[in-house]
């Protein structure tokens, strides 16, 4: 007698499988995607230092700001930065520096008769002056094993970018067998869309969205009286990474929900009725992914909004488009 088991169903699909079956072929997706992800984590550790040039990248963007109108001095030594100093009004009164807010100061050795000394003079070339005023935030290792930790972070987190096209295949080939040719179809097609989505929110991100919230960190740092000049390192890369990767998966619910609406657990009406809920919820998103400050939020709030508008609008024209074939077929017959 013939086994009728292990044959596709008319309507599409992989074999039906017994539970230790799929079980096992669950397990063959653990090991497959732990293998990338190591694999990947490696590269991104023997090439920390040019992912880390990456993440970096929108710190260079922001310009520290400093409160009040005190002088700011930057003091270099050769080509060496020894720091920045923000004077008191006694400390300006007694330097005499000039009256520019923003004053570079070159440290130099002296010849005093046989003795060696330390002098310093004010600098007047404008470039310097200029990258004086354009003083950048400092990542900084406050721990013996910080810098492992922070390679480890980076790798982990590149690694995880490099690994996610063979993620998402391994886990494609293990769910696909189980939809239909109908669900197969949209599906196929809301993962190709879902990943350029994805792109575009992380570039959104990390061009436009990243520099502006860095920038209003440091100023309300300052505003609450504390110096913002030099920040964590591992916390400033798990905040980065972490809020691309949420910018990322929330340019991803419109994919999420026209596939839905697509297989028929969603319609026009109830996305239409559900407009109030997402507000808030696309309010609260901008609030836990970004720092604490409206004009962040609302960068984030309103292309998320905007997303989903356009997806009900879109759920609306399919619905219409499919009544009207209903229509003509219903005529026609």
């Amino acid at each position: 007698m013939a086994d009728f088991s292990s044959e596709p169903p008319e309507d599409g699909g992989g074999p039906v499988k017994s539970f230790l079956e799929h079980l096992e072929d669950f397990r063959w997706v653990l090991v497959k995607t732990s293998v990338s992800l190591g694999l990947a984590m490696l590269v991104c550790l023997i090439g920390a230092n040019y992912v880390m040039a990456v993440i970096k990248w929108p710190l260079t963007r922001v310009t520290v700001s400093y409160p009040g109108t005190n002088q700011i001095v930057t003091v270099s030594f050769g080509t060496n930065r020894l720091g920045h100093f923000h004077l008191s009004e006694a400390q300006e009164k007694s330097l005499s520096l000039g009256t520019n807010r923003f004053v570079a100061v070159t440290v130099e050795p002296l010849t005093l008769g046989t003795n060696q000394i330390l002098g310093w003079h004010v600098d007047s070339n404008a470039t310097t002056a200029d990258e004086a005023q354009r003083m950048q935030i400092e990542l900084v290792n406050l721990s013996p094993a910080g810098g492992f930790f922070v390679a480890i972070q980076v790798a982990f987190y590149g690694g995880l970018v490099l690994a996610a096209p063979f993620i998402f295949y391994f886990i494609i080939s293990f769910v696909f067998p189980a939809l239909k040719m109908r669900e197969q179809k949209y599906v196929f097609r809301a993962l190709f869309i879902g990943g350029g989505l994805f792109l575009a929110g992380v570039c959104f991100c990390y061009f436009a969205l990243m520099p502006v919230a860095l920038a209003a960190s440091q100023k309300y740092s300052n505003w609450l009286g504390l110096g913002a000049s030099q920040w964590r390192a591992e916390e400033y890369i798990s905040f980065v990474c972490k809020f691309m990767l949420g910018m990322g998966l929330g340019f991803e619910l419109p994919v999420v929900i026209l596939t839905l609406v697509k297989i028929g657990v969603l319609n026009y009406s109830m996305l239409s009725k559900a407009r109030r809920y997402m507000i808030v919820i696309n309010m609260v998103l901008g609030a836990v992914l970004t720092t604490p400050e409206v004009v962040t939020q609302l960068l984030m709030f309103i292309p998320l909004q905007f997303l989903y508008e356009v997806t009900v609008w879109i759920a609306w024209y399919w619905e219409r488009r499919d009544r009207k074939r209903a229509l003509q077929a219903g005529e026609s017959a």
